[in-house]
């Protein structure tokens, strides 16, 4: 039995995933088939490293490794075969029952031999006690007699032994730096090391992989080790597997946002970046709640700018007061731009239901927009900003007739009554008209028309009326001005249906 003091640790079973180059002894261990390690120990001794010796004390012969002649303990290692194997053998099988030569001076570095040595100790000198003769015996070269004769079953894993021999011979080192050489490597020697309780080995191997990257499969072995660490021991590892708080995904996408739309100098590449990144992120309910998060964030810049642009403060001196001005309608094109990018992100993963409340919500935003564009001052400043506007309105707009968002009706009326008017002041003051403005306008012209359709006759018939300034100087040019007030006239002289429904 082991005693209680040292079960630190719960065995960990050893699970082989991947072939690797653990130690000179893995290339020994195919020459093992039902023969005892003594009888390779020459080549072990060629094979092994130089640091495989050590000394016990300052007067103590120096122990090897393997070494009969000064080995006071014979170890053997031995494939644990379930009863309901296979009776054919495996790779492993066929190697399976192997003996080592080591010293106990040495072994007590891993707790597990340490508290087997003391147990096995004390029996030997129960045993001596009662003996007759009571003398020290002897012990021959030729014979086992006088060795602590120990047994270490190991699962019938292709590299089980071999790994077992690698943290054996690890014993009589303390550089590991030589073996401990890759992540995989760490990982095949660590559960061993703490089955052992082989402390000393446990700590490099622990260090390389917080310092190493690691494959997918190689993260998942780390983790499946974890609930055998102390806590002390897995805290940079949790550290580096698991967030600090539940809801660091999200202030992780929120900060990519900001650097792609404001900080990072080769922006459309940025944004193309994390556009994928949204796209393919797991949660769409976090992506709507960081898209929406900056959408208020760049929508609140861009009104404050035109509040100011449009309220100025003639206090100061008139080029300050100019200059605040240029850079007022520079920062709600900048912003304007953001808010573009968010638009188009929140419509292509479907999640801009409340983008579009929000942005029917703008009354004071829209008569601000109006004062804008009626003055003459941002064309050559910002030429660009009406259409930014527009293309903003537009595209949540036609998500609303595509029915890829469903507002409701009340949310439809007011997206139409408040952004009309922007629309009417853009076709009037943007002149000469822009080439690219012309298909815009034309859009946003039929989309309004589209959700008018959707709204009670009552409401259709003030918004119609609205957009009589969609006619052209020849008719026959706005189809979808003449087809939206069919459809009314259509619909008004029908005979009501009210008393069909009693």
């Amino acid at each position: 039995m082991i005693p209680n003091s040292y079960r630190k640790r719960q065995r960990v079973p050893h699970r082989h995933t991947s072939a690797t180059r653990l130690s000179s002894t893995t290339t020994v261990v195919n020459s093992f088939s039902d023969k005892t390690v003594s009888e390779s120990s020459q080549k072990l001794h060629r094979t092994s490293s130089a640091a495989s010796t050590i000394t016990t004390s300052p007067n103590a012969v120096t122990s090897s490794f393997n070494d009969p002649y000064t080995a006071d303990v014979l170890l053997r290692l031995f494939v644990d075969r379930s009863p309901f194997d296979s009776d054919a053998p495996s790779d492993s099988s066929r190697q399976s029952d192997i003996q080592i030569y080591l010293h106990s001076a040495v072994i007590r570095r891993a707790k597990y031999f340490a508290a087997i040595l003391s147990d096995c100790w004390q029996h030997r000198t129960n045993a001596d006690a009662k003996s007759n003769n009571g003398a020290e015996g002897s012990r021959s070269n030729d014979n086992n007699n006088n060795l602590v004769q120990l047994n270490l079953a190991v699962v019938d894993d292709p590299n089980s032994i071999s790994i077992r021999l690698t943290v054996l011979q690890l014993l009589y080192t303390s550089d590991f730096a030589t073996v401990i050489d890759s992540a995989s490597t760490a990982l095949e020697i660590l559960p061993v090391a703490l089955e052992l309780l082989f402390e000393d080995c446990v700590k490099p191997c622990l260090r390389f992989l917080e310092a190493v990257p690691w494959s997918e499969e190689e993260e998942k072995r780390v983790l499946s080790l974890i609930p055998f660490l102390r806590e002390e021991e897995s805290k940079e590892l949790l550290a580096r597997l698991s967030p600090g708080k539940e809801d660091s995904s999200e202030e992780m996408l929120h900060g990519l946002i900001l650097a792609a739309i404001h900080n990072h100098p080769n922006m459309a590449f940025v944004k193309a970046f994390v556009a994928k990144l949204l796209r393919d992120f797991s949660s769409r309910e976090s992506a709507r709640r960081v898209l929406e998060r900056a959408f208020e964030t760049s929508l609140k810049v861009v009104k404050e700018s035109l509040e100011e642009y449009t309220s100025p403060d003639f206090r100061g001196d008139h080029n300050e007061t100019e200059a605040i001005q240029r850079l007022n309608l520079h920062t709600a094109m900048t912003n304007g731009r953001h808010l573009l990018w968010l638009v188009e992100r929140m419509i292509e993963l479907r999640v801009a239901d409340s983008a579009v409340v929000v942005w029917s919500e703008q009354a004071s935003f829209t008569a601000d927009l109006q004062r804008a564009f009626r003055d003459d001052a941002w064309r050559n400043i910002v030429p660009g900003l009406p259409a930014v506007v527009l293309r903003c309105t537009c595209k949540l707009a036609n998500a609303v007739a595509a029915g890829t968002i469903l507002a409701a009706r009340q949310v439809r009326m007011k997206l139409v009554k408040d952004w009309l008017p922007v629309l009417l002041v853009c076709k009037d003051n943007v002149s000469p008209m822009l080439p690219s403005h012309k298909p815009l306008h034309l859009e946003l012209e039929e989309t309004f028309l589209r959700i008018i359709s959707t709204l009670p006759m009552s409401d259709a018939q003030v918004l119609l009326q609205q957009c009589l300034s969609f006619s052209t100087r020849n008719v026959e040019d706005c189809p979808h001005l003449i087809t939206a007030f069919n459809t009314w006239f259509r619909r008004a002289t029908r005979p009501p249906q009210l008393e069909n429904l009693d």
